[in-house]
């Protein structure tokens, strides 16, 4: 099963795609970040954020995706713009025909290292030791997504786990 994880955000989206073959058998097909300039418009960002989209959908296949649900802060500015960059995914693997699966961020912590309370660092670190590659280069938002790539993993491919997997968007 090919997993597209992203970590969206409007100046870097992190994504993450594995295929998971079984709880110990799977492999990193790729990982990275959809990068916006500060000073770009957020219609831009959007517009980048879903060519991006688009174009791993096109070059990896996912059977799904699982994404990161958003949390609420005290700014809802910050809100309303994460959820931009959230909509603009969720509608290019729409159209694609990608199921989607949001994910809190303490599960996908808990998934890569064993607690919901795990700093990004670690996170990376966990990934690096799994997928046997060097995080030097690679920015957090990438490993959080991988992160959400084995989280979505871990349950699908385990019939008892299944049914605690979140319902599709």
């Amino acid at each position: 099963m090919i997993i597209l994880g992203l970590d969206p955000a409007i100046r870097c989206t992190g994504y993450g795609i594995i295929n998971m073959h079984s709880v110990d058998d799977l492999e990193i097909l790729d990982c990275g970040v959809i990068k916006n300039k500060p000073k770009m418009p957020h219609t831009e960002c959007l517009r980048r954020i879903a060519g991006g989209i688009r174009e791993l959908v096109k070059s990896f296949r996912p059977d799904v995706a699982s994404i990161e649900e958003p949390f609420v802060g005290r700014n809802a500015k910050t809100a309303i713009i994460l959820g931009m960059a959230r909509g603009a995914i969720l509608s290019e693997l729409a159209m694609q025909d990608v199921a989607v699966y949001p994910y809190a961020p303490t599960s996908a912590k808990k998934a890569a290292v064993g607690t919901g309370k795990a700093t990004k660092e670690q996170i990376a670190v966990m990934m690096a030791a799994q997928f046997d590659i060097d995080t030097s280069n690679i920015l957090l938002d990438s490993t959080d997504a991988l992160a959400l790539a084995v989280c979505h993993g871990r349950y699908a491919v385990r019939p008892d786990l299944k049914m605690l997997m979140p319902k599709a968007l």
